[in-house]
């Protein structure tokens, strides 16, 4: 069986804006929703690239991809043309990078399955 992640929404960003600014939930949630619109707009507008950057957080970035001339259709097994289109990027900033760099095992957390940093006495794949 499957352990499912666990995923926050925007009523739990909301629960957290209220908590640090000590404000009740229903002051938040317009908050963060008019932020969250906003980023969301900022890069739909991007003609055709566009960069932005919240100190201590991260950079969103709308970039160009190439186009693809012989992509292949995973159901058909047909080569398919893919055109040049946009996507959508995502650095984290300094301090949520340091976090996410910390070794699982020194959290406490299982190491996954495979992985080269397998804890002693636990079979490698050979």
């Amino acid at each position: 069986m499957t352990d499912r992640t666990e995923t926050l929404t925007k009523e739990d960003v909301a629960r957290r804006v209220a908590e640090k600014m000590d404000e009740p939930l229903y002051k938040a949630k317009p908050w963060v929703r008019s932020v969250l619109m906003a980023i969301g707009d900022l890069l739909m507008e991007a003609d055709p690239e566009r960069r932005i950057e919240l100190r201590d957080f991260g950079v969103f970035e709308v970039k160009k991809t190439k186009a693809k001339p012989s992509a292949r259709n995973p159901q058909t097994n047909e080569t398919v043309f893919v055109p040049s289109r946009r996507k959508t990027h995502f650095k984290p900033g300094k301090r949520i990078q340091e976090v996410l760099k910390t070794p699982l095992r020194d959290l406490g957390y299982s190491v996954p399955e495979g992985s080269a940093d397998a804890p002693d006495g636990e079979p490698d794949d050979e």
